[in-house]
């Protein structure tokens, strides 16, 4: 059979508060997320590893609060961004940069001055991070974290189900329940093996069957390194 052109067509991510699952490995951290208007001097921090939910959550409590998003690498402006309340997204990559962590420093400042509340995430807990700014590091190191972990059995499956959802795939329950099993136990391994699968299944004119994603994991020895 020949085998059709793949292209790569845009998915539609939901970032709903109803899709986003939950399980014992993210519980804590929703609810402190819908527990914002108790936040200890009225910031909060999120971290977990790449794909986690930390986006998704942040949208959904920007929704609950009438909050602006940006990312750290994009503050220009702090006294606009100032105006209300805010999420300050990817901490981790203005690290170590003077100019960047100037930016977010006023930022932080005026945002508790004006009594707005801030939500901040990240890749890991700011503690670990080696600021060039002391003062921006104690501010930070000082904001309550809560953590998303590695997906537990629960929420990978509704994981998987949500992504292959966001490409109009939807595969027999026999199929999540078989990736579940087998795949890394990662968000990122989830999202990588969705986006391959959808792509292959694509250029070969196959549907997303058991047999089909056993052949695609058998030709992935390691998803990620």
């Amino acid at each position: 059979m020949d085998r059709q052109l793949a292209f790569e067509l845009p998915s539609r991510t939901s970032l709903d508060k109803g899709d986003f699952f939950i399980s014992q490995s993210n519980k804590i951290a929703v609810s402190l997320i819908e527990d914002w208007k108790n936040w200890p001097l009225k910031k909060h921090f999120l971290n977990g590893p790449k794909s986690s939910g930390k986006s998704h959550l942040a949208h959904v409590w920007a929704k609950l609060s009438d909050a602006t998003i940006v990312s750290a690498d994009q503050l220009q402006d702090p006294e606009i961004l100032a105006s209300g309340n805010i999420v300050i997204e990817n901490i981790d990559r203005i690290v170590g940069q003077i100019d960047m962590e100037t930016h977010l420093f006023h930022a932080h400042n005026l945002i508790f001055a004006n009594q707005h509340f801030l939500l901040m995430t990240g890749l890991s807990s700011p503690s670990h991070w080696k600021f060039a700014l002391p003062d921006l590091a104690s501010r930070l190191q000082g904001t309550r974290l809560a953590s998303l972990r590695e997906p537990d059995d629960i929420l990978l499956s509704g994981l998987l189900a949500k992504l292959f959802a966001d490409r109009q795939l939807y595969p027999a329950p026999d199929v999540i329940q078989y990736l579940t099993t087998r795949l890394e136990r990662s968000h990122a391994a989830a999202e990588y093996f969705v986006q391959i699968a959808d792509q292959a299944a694509l250029a070969e004119h196959r549907s997303i069957t058991r047999a089909f994603v056993g052949k695609m994991l058998a030709q992935i020895p390691s998803i990620l390194d």
